[in-house]
Parts: C-alpha cells; sequence; structure tokens
C-alpha cells in the first residue's frame, strides 16, 4: 500500500469516519488505473465533466449577482432547486428564517484610516486595513463594490438594481439518503448569494456549480452510499455567515433523531463533517509590485484545504482535511491540494466547534485572498466571461477532491 494511503487508513481511524477499505494503489496524476479492477470512485469521478461545471456556473449567472433578500436571489434559489431535482436529487427541502440586518456602520473617519494603514505598515505590510491589504507598501482593494456605475453592462447594472428588503430567507438543499447508515451524513455545500456589482460567478457561483455536480452524481440511480450526503446552498454567507448559523440553530439538536420513530427515516442524521467550497477558480499569484495580476492562472496553482487550528474539533477536522489532500493525490486530474489551518470567513465556521470541518478554496483565505490575491473579490468583474478553461479547470479539480473523498468516506459503490 502507497504512503499515501496508508496515511489515509491511519487519519480515517483516528477520526472514525474512514469505514470502507481503499484501493491498494495510488497512480500518478492523470494516469490510468494500471490493474483491471474496477474502480467505483474513479468511475464517478470520471462522471464530472468541464463543460457541465461550466454550464452550471453560466446558468447561476443568469440571476446577476444573486444578492440575499432580493426577487433574484429567491428566482436563483428556485432555480438551484429544480436543478437538483432533474438531477435526481428529488427530496429537496428549505430551511426558512427571518434575517433583519444591524444598522449600518458610521464610516471611518480619515483620521482612523490613517491610523489603520499606520498599524498595517508597522506590522511588515502584512495586515489588511479597511477596504485593503497593504502588500508591498501598496494598499490593494479588497472591499465590496458599491458602486453601480462601475458595472459597465447596462443590463447586469439593472439585473442588480434592486436592493435587499429584511425578512424571511431561503435556502435549499437534498440528500443521498444513505442505504446501512441513514441516520450519519457528510454534508457538502456552498452559498449561493453574492455582491459586488457582478455575476458572482466565482464568488460563489463557483462553489454553488461544484456541489450541484456532486449532487447530480451522487444522485445516478446506480449509485449507492453506506453513509447519507446532504447538499446544500447557503444563503446569506455575505452578511455574515447568516444562512449557515440558522441551519446550525435550527437543526443541530435534531442529529440522530428517528422520526417518526421506527419509520427509519431521520430528518437530521447525525454531522460527521462539513466540507464547504467558497471562491475555487482564480489562483494568478500575487499582484505585482504596480499592483496588476497574471492574466493566467498561474503553474503552481492548487486547491487550497483549511482547517481551523484553534476550535474545538481542529484535530478531527485536520484529519478530515488530509483525507481530502490523498483523495486529491489519487483523482484530480490537473491541481495538486495544500493543506492550510487558518479557515476563517466561510459558512463551516458555525459547525467548527461541533463537527470536523474543512472549507476548500482557490487561495489561502486570509493570507492570500485577504491580500489581494483576487481582484475580481466582491467586484463588476466576477463575471463569467473573466475566466478561462485553466480558471474553470481549477474548480472541476476541487470537485474531484471532494467527490472522490466523499465517496471513500461514504462507502460509494456502484450498482450494475
Amino acid at each position: 500500500m502507497s504512503t499515501s494511503l496508508n496515511r489515509l487508513v491511519m487519519l480515517g481511524a483516528l477520526a472514525g469516519v474512514v469505514t470502507v477499505p481503499v484501493a491498494a494503489q495510488t497512480p500518478a496524476r492523470n494516469a490510468a488505473t494500471s490493474d483491471t479492477a474496477f474502480d467505483p470512485i474513479r468511475e464517478m469521478v470520471s462522471r464530472l465533466s468541464l463543460d457541465q461545471y461550466k454550464a452550471t456556473v453560466k446558468g447561476l449567472t443568469q440571476f446577476g449577482d444573486r444578492r440575499q433578500g432580493t426577487e433574484r436571489n429567491r428566482k436563483a434559489v428556485d432555480w438551484i432547486e429544480a436543478q437538483l431535482k432533474s438531477y435526481g436529487c428529488t427530496n429537496t427541502e428549505r430551511i426558512t428564517y427571518d434575517f433583519q440586518p444591524p444598522p449600518p456602520r458610521a464610516p471611518l473617519t480619515a483620521e482612523q484610516l490613517a491610523r489603520f494603514r499606520a498599524r498595517a505598515a508597522e506590522a511588515g505590510n502584512k495586515r489588511p486595513g479597511p477596504g485593503g491589504s497593504v502588500m508591498r507598501g501598496k494598499i490593494m482593494p479588497t472591499g465590496v463594490n458599491t458602486d453601480s456605475l462601475r458595472q459597465p453592462d447596462l443590463a447586469l447594472r439593472k439585473l442588480d438594481t434592486p436592493q435587499s428588503v429584511a425578512g424571511e430567507r431561503q435556502e435549499v438543499y437534498c440528500t443521498k439518503i444513505g442505504t446501512t447508515h441513514p441516520d450519519e451524513m457528510y454534508i457538502v455545500s456552498g452559498h449561493m448569494d453574492g455582491i459586488g456589482w457582478g455575476e458572482a460567478a466565482n464568488d460563489d457561483g463557483s462553489g454553488t456549480a461544484l456541489v450541484m455536480q456532486l449532487a447530480r452524481v451522487f444522485s445516478s440511480p446506480d449509485v449507492k452510499t453506506d453513509r447519507s450526503i446532504r447538499f446544500i446552498l447557503w444563503n446569506n454567507e455575505e452578511t455574515g455567515l447568516n444562512g449557515s448559523r440558522a441551519y446550525v440553530e435550527q437543526r443541530a439538536a435534531l442529529q440522530g433523531k428517528e422520526d417518526p420513530a421506527g419509520s427509519g427515516k431521520y430528518p437530521e442524521p447525525r454531522w460527521l463533517g462539513v466540507i464547504q467550497h467558497d471562491m475555487m477558480m482564480f489562483d494568478h499569484g500575487m499582484p505585482r509590485a504596480d499592483g496588476s495580476m497574471s492574466p493566467v492562472q498561474r503553474p503552481e496553482a492548487d486547491v487550497n484545504i483549511e482547517f481551523q487550528s484553534n476550535s474545538k474539533m481542529a484535530e478531527a477536522s485536520q484529519k478530515l482535511a488530509w483525507i481530502l489532500s490523498t483523495a486529491n493525490d489519487k483523482y484530480a486530474t490537473d491541481y495538486p491540494a495544500k493543506v492550510g489551518q487558518h479557515m476563517t470567513n466561510t459558512d463551516s465556521q458555525p459547525f467548527e466547534n461541533l463537527v470536523p470541518s474543512v472549507s476548500l478554496r482557490e487561495n489561502e483565505r486570509g493570507a492570500q485572498i485577504g491580500a489581494g490575491w483576487d481582484p475580481q473579490w466582491h467586484q463588476p468583474t466576477d463575471l463569467y466571461k473573466t475566466y478561462s478553461d485553466a480558471d474553470f479547470r481549477l474548480g472541476l479539480n476541487a470537485a474531484q477532491t471532494t467527490l472522490s473523498a466523499v465517496a471513500e468516506l461514504t462507502g460509494a459503490k456502484i450498482v450494475k
């Protein structure tokens, strides 16, 4: 057995999450399996395609930025639900909650902004200030665009114009029911809302499309899993993770409870792990000294898998991250994975002290995205047409990574 798979088995045993045997060989990236044994996970991974992933991202962008509390957001939720049903994930449900935004904060004074910038410079040009991050002595824009006139596409500007209204919110999910342990599940998630007067193609159309494509593959009639998988698309991420927080508040206490008694049905199976996907496509490297960016994906681009090192579930979350990394080694076709310990500002956070939780991203959230590595973040340029096939392929590789890891963890098989 290879070193990487030994690590997978060891970590899985320690975490109590890997319950099925893994294959004995680990072919090199892009290589075919060297023996004649049928590998159901490789077959499932092969059912992902770049064209289908791109088409799903494109479909989401018809609703503009999908800002929470708007009609376009509600239409996007309806569209996602219809797509999930068309894939065969027919047991779709919704979480409903009320969102009342906090009163707006007063703008920073010039004196306050100057103090923030001075502290960032004293910290070695690493610490972000409000509305930007200091890189090589230059303030790089990383804030949220609120200027509609920066969107030159008049049709998109009109689509994104209606602003959020407080009140009821909904988010949709569907569940692959496990055949032997329906009372246990992994949560695979992304957030479907966006901001910035663009199309939110990357943040987080890329993560939403990934989750939807995994739901499609796992919902194939010939795919069976021992444990359950929930595919959920959070709302209200951009306002402070409110959709995922509402889910935890409403559902945590229901875990593992059979309802009705004796039915064998578990409306909320016990959580075994949460795998979040948030901005999956853009890894062009750090800004140059003049603030410009490379126009192409960097050769050393990778999928960043993050856990939170100071959470109550840090040890188990780290093991889950390494399981995903090992699955990437075996099944991803183009880009490797990198494990980091600073998961933050994403919808796995409300779960991090309750269950092993990780987040997959294009870059490290704090050190890279927060330092200007993605100039489309919350900007009018976050458009489908902004991204090349190399960018979309990074998102596809993240999908391959999560699909193969979750297939291992849930005992997936193909019934011929």
